[in-house]
This record gives structure tokens, C-alpha cells and sequence, in this order.
């Protein structure tokens, strides 16, 4: 099997390079979906307290790599021989992804903050921070689980500030190298 470790920050844009992906016909895992299903397993509101507790509770349970391991099932499920990850935020789950792969590609999408954040607020899902002091400590929160890592090790970087158009203008140019 081969995987596309799609990664950057909240915000930067890894949802709508999976949804091109996704119109190719390429099945997508995101990580966060395991989080968020763990957040309404437990019942639990979906906000951002919420999704941060669990996201560390599950790391310090079960090893920077839990989220990871968790995908897997996902993997082994699917009939296709090539799969994104969308979300993957440290080098440990990097490591369980490629353990399980033939062939791994690191993808990040990445935009400045104050684009992040004027997104995450426009994008309206309940775990959104609302203000900036809460975005702020959620990057940090993901730079501190290793994201920066991942991201200072993709093999791919994509660098969105422009329009939705652009971004999937290049995501198409990743489909075409990889499908």
C-alpha cells in the first residue's frame, strides 16, 4: 500500500487537498474524525476543550502514535491500493503509517496564522476556536505533540495564500504525480 501523509497546521488548507484527492477517487482517512467520533463516544460536546483533553489523554495513554494506530483498521479495510492521511501531526504516527506502507509520502499544506485563524473562524465546526487566544494555544498545543516535526520533514510543501481555486489547482498537480 502506498500513503499521502497530508499535514500542516489547523487552517492551512489539508480538507480541501483531500477533497481533490477524494473526486479522484482516492480514499481519504482523516485522523481528526477519530478524535472527534472519541469525543461523542464518551458524550462529550465537541468544542475545543473537549477535543484537546482527549487528543492528549489518548497520546499520554496510549503513545504519541495512538491516533495512528487507531487509523489503521481504516487502512486494512480499504480495497485500494493508495490512500491519503489527512492529519497526521507527529513523527511517531508518521512511523506507525510507515511501518504499515510500502511507500509513504509527507505532503504539507501550509499558511501563515492570521490566515489560518480568518479560515477556522469561517469554517464553523464546533472545535474551531473563536478567538485567537484560544487559536494560539491550540497551535502551540500542536506544535508541542510534534506536528512541527512533521511538518519540517514533508517531502512536499504547499504554500496556500491565495484563493480555494489556487490550492486545488495544485492539489490536482499532486493527483496527477501520484494517481
Amino acid at each position: 500500500m502506498k500513503l499521502l501523509v497530508l499535514t500542516g497546521m489547523p487552517g492551512s488548507g489539508k480538507s480541501s487537498v483531500a477533497d481533490v484527492f477524494r473526486r479522484a477517487e482516492v480514499p481519504v482517512v482523516i485522523m481528526g474524525d477519530v478524535i472527534r467520533a472519541e469525543v461523542e463516544a464518551r458524550g462529550l460536546e465537541p468544542n475545543p476543550a473537549n477535543t484537546k483533553d482527549v487528543m492528549l489523554e489518548l497520546r499520554e495513554r496510549d503513545g504519541l502514535g495512538a491516533v495512528a494506530k487507531r487509523c489503521i483498521e481504516s487502512l486494512k479495510a480499504s480495497d485500494s491500493d493508495f490512500l491519503i492521511i489527512e492529519g497526521c501531526r507527529s513523527l511517531a504516527e508518521v512511523d506507525v503509517f510507515d511501518d504499515y506502507a510500502e511507500t509513504l509520502w509527507k505532503v504539507c499544506i501550509h499558511s501563515s496564522p492570521k490566515t489560518r485563524f480568518s479560515r477556522l473562524k469561517n469554517r464553523g465546526r464546533e472545535d474551531d476556536p473563536k478567538d485567537w487566544d484560544v487559536f494560539r494555544e491550540r497551535d502551540l498545543r500542536e506544535i508541542s505533540v510534534g506536528l512541527g516535526a512533521v511538518i519540517a520533514l514533508s517531502d512536499i510543501v504547499i504554500i496556500n495564500e491565495a484563493t480555494l481555486e489556487h490550492l486545488e489547482k495544485e492539489a490536482e498537480g499532486l493527483v496527477q504525480r501520484f494517481v
